[in-house]
């Protein structure tokens, strides 16, 4: 079996008719390791992540997952196949307690599952336990993120799909959020993150595709892109193209 468990393949999307974002976009990520999407703003790494999720529909190209094309298919499904998002900013229902939000991320699963799955939740993080009567809103940044993963890890997803895991972190507290991802991809998760924390981000993925006005301009090893002097012109636009070039 191949170990591109996820298949961009000349992908072709956007917001409108007139607002192409993803141009014949090319790209895989790999089992079990962090793939890492990176490039200037409005580069298609989150566009990525929704076409991918259902969330916006390709309208020529293929997504396959597992070999499979999932061109189309609902976000219900795509749980189901065992692929999770959690997406930019705080994504919790603030008012209801953390049992009552990992119940509700819980909701596609047969009610007999459901306490088991939220005790191995519980399990991996010890201090949402510590919380788990308390409001959602009132955990600090980096509990919220963790039962935001959290919430999404009760689906045993192959596939963690996470966008700018960071935003209101302390470093502190991102190198903990990036710590806990490593850990999903070595015990078997296949994660692909969008992050703008990017030499942070470099330290713990194992790939790094840089995107470019919706294509891919460079494919490489993290830890090759960490050491590279012109890292930072990469996150302009414009350079990727030369960056590859002198590599080669």
């Amino acid at each position: 079996m191949s170990d591109r468990i996820i298949e961009f393949d000349k992908v072709v999307a956007g917001y409108s008719p007139s607002l192409t974002i993803l141009n014949e976009t090319t790209l895989d990520a790999r089992r079990g390791e962090i793939t890492l999407l990176i490039g200037p703003n409005g580069a298609g790494k989150s566009t990525v992540l929704k076409t991918l999720f259902g969330i916006l529909v390709p309208r020529s190209g293929e997504v396959r997952f597992e070999g499979r094309v999932i061109n189309g298919r609902s976000q219900r499904d795509l749980l189901a196949d065992g692929i999770a998002f959690v997406p930019q900013g705080r994504n919790l229902f603030g008012t209801l307690s953390v049992r009552h939000n990992l119940e509700l991320g819980g909701v596609t699963l047969p009610r007999r599952d459901l306490p088991a799955r939220i005790e191995e939740v519980l399990d991996r993080f010890p201090r949402i336990r510590e919380r788990i009567d308390n409001q959602a809103s009132t955990l600090s940044g980096g509990e919220q993120k963790q039962l935001e993963v959290g919430r999404a890890l009760l689906l045993h997803p192959r596939v963690l799909l996470i966008d700018e895991p960071s935003i209101g972190l302390s470093p502190k507290l991102v190198a903990d959020v990036m710590a806990m991802l490593r850990g999903l991809a070595d015990a078997g998760t296949t994660v692909l993150m969008v992050e703008q924390n990017v030499r942070t981000a470099l330290k713990y993925s194992d790939r790094a595709l840089v995107l470019e006005m919706g294509r891919l301009a460079l494919d490489r090893p993290s830890s090759d892109l960490l050491a590279d002097p012109d890292l930072n012109r990469l996150f302009l636009g414009g350079h990727a193209a030369a960056a590859s070039g002198a590599a080669a």
